[in-house]
């Protein structure tokens, strides 16, 4: 699944939060050296001033756009953006007052010093924020991984451009030259060059790719093919400058710095979309974490003694797009169930990259049996949920092995952030033994997913566990 590219008044919000604050400091510092007069009516009024302050404030930073290139923008600049926001909500404050005929009880002197300490203390705030931002983000965190596809005579100007700008919200993680199928070095400024397309292919498939880059105009041939292979992974495609044919999914047109493309995914989803998603992770995540830990007063003493050793369990997952990550369980399975899975193999009712069995030898006897069998083993995994490597609802992460031998179109379903529920676990996990059906539910919910399946999900899940139809 694919968010779209962030509006600058959303991708900057440290900036809009920092702006709000150092106008209510201004706000009350020029109160402390102007005002006297303590008494419950003019407190009122400078009260109700300084919420006309912060809604001018939002107003101004979510239709002025004032954040855009800010990282980039010289020492004048960033004066002249200071002082357009500080006049506009001065402008605004002084509106409120006249339109309410209280400005005779207002100290115009009040109305002077405010703006001349917002601009000082808005102009050295957004400079310290920016000095930090640019020393720890000169290698920017939750970057998107991108993979370019060019021709050999093209590659470096492209890849140049990317490397150029140290606050993109791409890293280039591979280049595949269409065009070349001898090598003639194995990388360029540190990203590694694959020749050829099924070598391209490969280290898509193999390695963590969020989106793919298609440099169109210096392709003799748009290898659609390619971009047919890319989209059965599940995988954001980028066109440059191309016409793409109608069967492609969702599809946008957007820039990508100073490239126009064309931009299809799975499904492509708005940031307020996400935003909502992530609350909801978060709020539950919260609950979550509040019950896991009265649940480890309950049931870790009981673990430990059945079974010596730590009460979690942690495991390397494969996250979205190829991510990595630990999972946390309470530990249901004797100390020696890695090593024990092998042996399995034979016994393992599912059909394909997964394994279970009935009355599994490796479980806890007893306890390690309810846990699992109430999904109350899953319930760490909330801590996973606000570190923000999972989702409440979403596709269940594979195992490092079942990864690495995963075929093209079973990357799709990790396509997204894995959940501690999703479709496939109210669909009748315990009935579902073949991989391939796993698969189609999670490409289904993640091409049809809206906020309203996720809270559709949840309440199922909740049945589910309430009737023990099926461990989620």
């Amino acid at each position: 699944m694919y968010q779209r590219q962030k509006e600058s008044w959303l991708k900057h919000w440290d900036f809009g939060l920092l702006d709000i604050i150092l106008l209510l400091i201004s706000y009350m510092v020029t109160y402390l050296i102007r005002v006297h007069d303590f008494s419950p009516n003019n407190t009122g009024i400078y009260r109700s001033v300084a919420l006309v302050i912060v809604l001018f404030a939002l107003c101004f930073i979510f239709f002025r756009e004032n954040y855009r290139n800010i990282l980039k923008r010289g020492y004048w600049k960033e004066f002249q953006e200071v002082v357009k926001m500080v006049v506009v909500v001065t402008i605004g404050m002084v509106l409120y007052l006249f339109l309410l005929k209280i400005s005779a009880v207002y100290s115009r002197m009040f109305a002077i010093m405010f703006p001349f300490f917002a601009i000082i203390f808005l102009y050295i705030g957004r400079l310290i924020l920016k000095f930090w931002l640019r020393r720890r983000l000169g290698l920017l965190e939750g970057r998107r991984a991108l993979f370019l596809v060019a021709s050999f005579t093209n590659y470096k100007e492209i890849v140049d451009i990317f490397l150029k700008n140290p606050y993109s919200e791409f890293e280039m993680v591979g280049i595949g030259l269409f065009d070349q199928i001898q090598d003639r070095g194995a990388e360029y400024s540190g990203i590694p060059i694959f020749y050829g397309k099924e070598a391209s292919i490969d280290a898509i498939q193999s390695h963590c790719t969020d989106e793919v880059l298609f440099d169109a105009p210096y392709l003799k041939n748009l290898p659609e093919d390619m971009i047919e292979q890319c989209e059965v992974m599940g995988l954001t495609v980028h066109v440059r400058l191309a016409h793409v044919k109608n069967s492609m999914q969702d599809r946008i047109v957007e820039n990508m710095e100073g490239y126009t493309v064309i931009s299809t995914s799975m499904k492509i989803s708005s940031n307020r979309q996400m935003i909502l998603k992530r609350m909801m992770d978060i709020a539950g995540g919260l609950v979550g974490i509040v019950l896991t830990g009265i649940l480890a007063v309950i049931i870790g003493p009981i673990i430990y003694l059945k079974s010596p050793g730590p009460i979690f369990f942690s495991q390397v997952r494969i996250g979205k797009n190829g991510r990595r990550f630990k999972i946390y369980k309470f530990r249901s399975m004797y100390l020696d169930a890695e090593k024990r899975k092998k042996e399995l193999m034979l016994h393992n009712k599912m059909d394909g990259l997964m394994f279970k069995m009935d009355d599994d030898p490796r479980i806890i006897k007893g306890i390690g049996n309810f846990i699992r069998r109430t999904s109350i083993d899953e319930f760490p995994q909330f801590w996973n949920v606000l570190k923000g490597d999972m989702s409440l609802v979403g596709t269940r992460p594979p195992t490092v092995d079942e990864w690495e031998q995963y075929e093209m179109h079973h990357r799709a379903r990790l396509a997204i952030k894995p959940g501690i529920t999703g479709l496939w676990q109210v669909s009748g996990r315990n009935d579902i033994t073949n991989f391939e059906e796993i698969v189609k539910l999670d490409t289904k919910y993640i091409s049809e997913w809206s906020i309203g399946m996720d809270i559709k999900i949840l309440l199922r899940t909740v049945d589910v566990v309430l009737r023990r139809k099926g461990s989620v």
